[in-house]
């Protein structure tokens, strides 16, 4: 399993630091929500902050791009410093056409599913994606309540790609803490992002070593 702690939930005053205790205590992956105001109703960070972070860390930086017209951005975040970039089938309507140009930039693509969204949306593009990343809260604003009936979504995903032959891995975002991580493991996820549940405490690296144990 990988755990994603979300900066969204971190100090920025202390970015730097949050990161490294976090990565001291397990981290595998820095997970960056980026919010346009348009296709979800929060403004968040840029290109600049996936900057400073690739400086602040060895850690693969996953971008999650919660924005309108994704496709006109993504080259910017990769000279930033992305690693992973996610994208959302309901917001960029030529989807292969950016999931091809992420990997010609020699970034791992993935498309991010909304609560609501169904997975045969991705039917045709499955088989060219490094990961899909299910929510499960509605995009916007960290903190929310984790919707239970993501954990079937997940499982029939896991389903679907053993039943195709594909490795292609799961991730999971939205209401993530060590109530529910296990039962996500279980039920196929692979890539844990998880915002309050390192950074609402006060110690992100004792919180990102008992999500990990909480999993396993």
């Amino acid at each position: 399993m990988i755990l994603a702690p979300s900066i969204l939930s971190a100090d920025f005053g202390r970015l730097a630091e949050e990161i490294a205790a976090a990565e001291r205590g397990g981290a595998g992956l820095v997970h960056v929500d980026v919010m346009d105001g348009h296709f979800v109703p929060n403004i968040t960070l840029g290109p600049p902050v996936v900057k400073a972070v690739r400086k602040a860390t060895r850690l693969p930086i996953d971008v999650h791009l919660m924005i309108e017209n994704a496709d006109r951005y993504v080259d910017a975040f990769v000279d930033a410093g992305a690693s992973w970039i996610s994208l959302h089938v309901e917001a960029l309507p030529h989807l292969e056409r950016t999931v091809s140009r992420l990997r010609e930039r020699g970034v791992r693509p993935g498309v991010a599913l909304n609560p609501a969204t169904p997975l045969g949306s991705l039917e045709e593009i499955l088989p060219e994606l490094g990961y899909v990343l299910v929510m499960s809260v509605n995009p916007g604003f960290s903190g929310q309540r984790f919707i239970p009936s993501s954990l079937d979504k997940i499982r029939r995903l896991r389903a679907q790609l053993q039943a195709r032959g594909l490795t292609t891995t799961i991730e999971v975002d939205g209401g993530v803490d060590a109530s529910n991580i296990r039962s996500l493991a279980e039920a196929g996820a692979e890539v844990f992002v998880a915002g309050h549940a390192v950074y609402g405490g006060g110690d992100p690296e004792a919180a990102a070593r008992r999500l990990i144990e909480a999993a396993r």
